[in-house]
């Protein structure tokens, strides 16, 4: 049989981590997500009080130690130690070694902005005392590739090593990038996911300043509202996901346990806008379609779709705009949910972080809800799973992440059935 000609590689989920405002570790977001707790609150990350926003959802009890020597959390900056820390809980959740056969396992983690943290310490270190108080590991430290090598070099792959750095897109371009690598053979297991820290105050003001962040501060849990005729944009989060993606003989070989396939990947770009989506929705929905396709699934076998759903008054409307047009009459009966309503907008680790829910959608039969929709916007008419969470057959659904510069990105998972 002729290389043209062989079977596709098939794709499936092993492992999961996270660190995330709902837990640092997957049981304990997936419990409260579907208990539709908010992580959201006041800002201690900094003195906010000459800010417009105070409010963003902090990852609360993380500790790199667990997993990270203390002289090696000195030299990451804080995007990467939630990277490796979700990956090597991937890893142990997969009971896969990557040392074990290095040279076939590889990485791709994605980040919108990097080390930010480090980048705002360094500027007032620059500011306050002159160039020659400037960090050496500066450069290493910021630059948003070092979630990825971090995560090669904490867990020993030596496959395919990239990174993405797509804006909101990037923890979903990377499972994609990542789901080529092994569908194409040149890995067997792949680390692939997002990470970002951008709660600092530049990141803040940044993003308030493009008037793209809520100013609820007197309401932080009910501040990020997707979908809802009340919202008035996003809110900041933080945090990292990791899948650990393999091919499929591989992980029947070890006997891995398998959440879920990944059956299809689909990227689009809008060409557009710097900030705003395609308003029209069908530069995304081509993203949808495409994942669909490659999946071998009708509109009609999408049960559920997790949503971009930042919040922002043009990104819900396209997205609502873009499952219309991908889905057709099928947009009015598939059921769709924001985690961001929870977590907020964790921007480049996202899709990552909400990949993992919409796998434990599939594999529990039960789809978050969004909360806060209390005021649906006439202009967003779907299901969108309001306020409490629902029990339904899952058997494949979507994830959509949609970046700054029209980046799109769609994940399709199907129910394993071995």
């Amino acid at each position: 049989m002729s290389a043209t000609t062989q079977p596709a590689r098939r794709v499936v989920v092993t492992g999961m981590g996270v660190v995330s405002p709902l837990g640092c570790d997957v049981d304990t977001l997936w419990r409260r997500l579907v208990s539709g707790e908010s992580g959201v609150g006041e800002i201690t990350r900094f003195d906010h009080t000459e800010q417009r926003v105070h409010i963003a959802a902090e990852v609360d009890g993380f500790d790199p130690e667990v997993y990270l020597a203390k002289r090696t959390v000195r030299r990451l900056d804080l995007f990467s130690r939630y990277a490796v820390v979700a990956a090597a809980i991937a890893r142990d959740d997969a009971a896969f070694d990557p040392r074990s056969d290095p040279e076939r396992t590889g990485a791709v983690i994605g980040s919108g902005v990097g080390g930010l943290q480090t980048l705002h310490v360094e500027i007032e270190k620059l500011l306050a005392h002159g160039p020659e108080r400037t960090n050496p590991l500066l450069i290493p430290m910021m630059i948003p590739n070092m979630g990825a090598a971090q995560v090669s070099l904490e867990l020993g792959t030596k496959g395919p090593l990239s990174a993405t750095c797509t804006a909101c897109a990037a923890g979903s371009d990377a499972i994609a990038q990542a789901f080529h690598v092994i569908r194409r053979g040149d890995a067997e297991v792949m680390f692939a996911g997002g990470s970002e820290a951008p709660i600092s105050a530049i990141g803040v003001a940044g993003f308030a300043s493009a008037r793209s962040l809520s100013r609820r501060n007197d309401d932080p849990t009910g501040a990020s509202r997707p979908f809802d005729a009340g919202r008035d944009g996003f809110v900041i989060g933080e945090g990292a996901g990791c899948i650990v993606l393999e091919e499929l003989e591989h992980a029947l070989r070890r006997d891995a346990r398998i959440y879920a396939e990944l059956a299809g990947v689909g990227l689009s770009s809008d060409s557009f806008h710097m900030t705003a989506p395609d308003e029209t929705g069908r530069s995304q929905a081509r993203a949808m379609m495409a994942a669909m396709d490659l999946a071998g699934l009708e509109p009609s076998d999408l049960a559920y779709i997790n949503a971009h759903g930042t919040a922002t008054l043009a990104g819900d409307v396209a997205e609502v705009r873009a499952v219309k047009v991908a889905l057709g009459g099928h947009a009015r009966k598939v059921a769709i949910s924001s985690n961001k309503s929870m977590i907020g907008h964790c921007l480049g680790a996202s899709g990552a972080i909400e990949a993992v829910a919409t796998v434990l959608t599939v594999v529990n039969s039960l789809a978050p809800p969004t909360i806060n929709l209390t005021d649906p916007d006439p202009e967003c008419d779907l299901d969108f799973i309001p306020l409490e969470a629902r029990f339904m057959k899952v058997d494949a659904a979507a994830s959509n992440s949609f970046g700054f510069g029209g980046h799109n990105v769609t994940l399709v998972f199907r129910r394993f059935d071995g």
